[in-house]
């Protein structure tokens, strides 16, 4: 069986990509919460770093799911990109931790509106980025006519 048949899961150098990515989301991720300090003890660097985390991954998919770039290429980046940067970048379990110390401190509307808010807003983001995507991808394809 050849190495090159295998899986990307199964393949060490595929693990080393989605390493590398993640190294650099979760340094990304410590640069906002350095950079972007809580308001009145909502720890807004998380949310905005998940909202903006989902944004990319709808821009990424939208990017990789086109014609145009080979299934090698677009493979590796979303293992280096997808998996691995925006799954260090974005944090839920900060989310459901910075949620819960709100409620146990007496302000669980707060921490309600803090994590559906986050949801919700992630979504549309999400959606925001498959839209900004596509039509990135369109104005590419026209442009090469």
């Amino acid at each position: 069986m050849g190495g090159t048949n295998r899986p990307n899961h199964l393949k060490w150098r595929m693990w080393a990509v989605v390493a590398v990515g993640g190294a650099f989301g979760a340094a990304a991720r410590e640069a906002f919460s350095l950079l972007i300090p809580a308001a009145d003890g909502v720890p807004v660097a998380i949310a905005t770093v998940n909202i903006l985390g989902a944004f990319l991954l709808g821009v990424l998919y939208e990017a990789l799911t086109r014609p145009g770039i080979p299934g090698d290429r677009a493979s590796r980046l979303k293992l280096l990109l997808g998996t691995g940067f925006c799954g260090g970048f974005t944090t839920y379990s900060s989310l459901a931790v910075d949620a819960a110390l709100l409620g146990i401190h007496g302000h669980p509307g707060t921490a309600l509106l803090y994590v559906f808010g986050t949801v919700a807003l992630g979504a549309c983001a999400t959606w925001a980025g498959i839209v900004l995507g596509s039509r990135s991808t369109k104005n590419a394809r026209e442009g090469s006519r």
